[in-house]
């Protein structure tokens, strides 16, 4: 096999590992990528390269390593003696699937790790409401609405509607104020 098309089957497990292992597509099975990249290799040799690209890609994702780090980790891999180390093969690999899949890896990873519905928009705006006649008189000002899309990756989103009047946007802004700098102390801290 030339080193270009050890560079593409080694892509091709990554992605079947990454399918399988970060976006549960369970239709990828060890045997079909054993079958469909590496058919010439005996069944032990292929375990062996598959369970070793599992555990480098699991400790890049685990890391979220940017590309510094991910360079200084592949140097280390290279410079490991014995079986246990990369060849440059698998370090061409390992750095073009990370490049190409870092955001998607780490996108399916959160969504997968929420477990109550997140924020998918937000929508706003003023009305300013007008009195008449036949109204109260005391509300007349202007009122903030806000539409919350609240929902799960693959489930129906659901709306909240909330109005707010000057005091409640003011009190909410306030509010949220607080959790900003709480969670500024929270960052700088670490």
């Amino acid at each position: 096999m030339s080193d270009v098309e050890a560079t593409k089957s080694l892509c091709g497990l990554l992605n079947g590992i990454a399918q399988k292992v970060y976006y549960n597509n369970s239709e990828i099975t060890e045997d079909l990528l054993k079958n469909e990249l590496f058919p010439e290799l005996a069944q032990e040799e292929f375990k062996a390269l598959h369970e070793k690209m599992k555990g480098l890609l699991k400790s890049i994702v685990t890391a979220d390593m940017d590309h510094a780090q991910l360079e200084a980790f592949l140097t280390a891999q290279t410079k490991k003696q014995g079986g246990s180390g990369v060849s440059a093969e698998q370090t061409a690999a390992l750095s073009r699937f990370w490049k190409n899949q870092r955001i998607r890896v780490r996108e399916s990873l959160l969504a997968q790790s929420r477990w109550e519905p997140s924020l998918k928009a937000l929508s706003w705006r003023v009305d300013l409401q007008v009195a008449d006649s036949c109204r109260d008189t005391d509300h007349s000002g202007p009122v903030a609405l806000i539409a919350l899309e609240l929902g799960r990756a693959g489930h129906n989103s659901e709306f909240v509607c909330l109005e707010f009047d000057e005091t409640k946007v003011d009190q909410m802004l306030k509010k949220m104020a607080n959790t900003q700098e709480s969670i500024d102390r929270i960052v700088h801290r670490t």
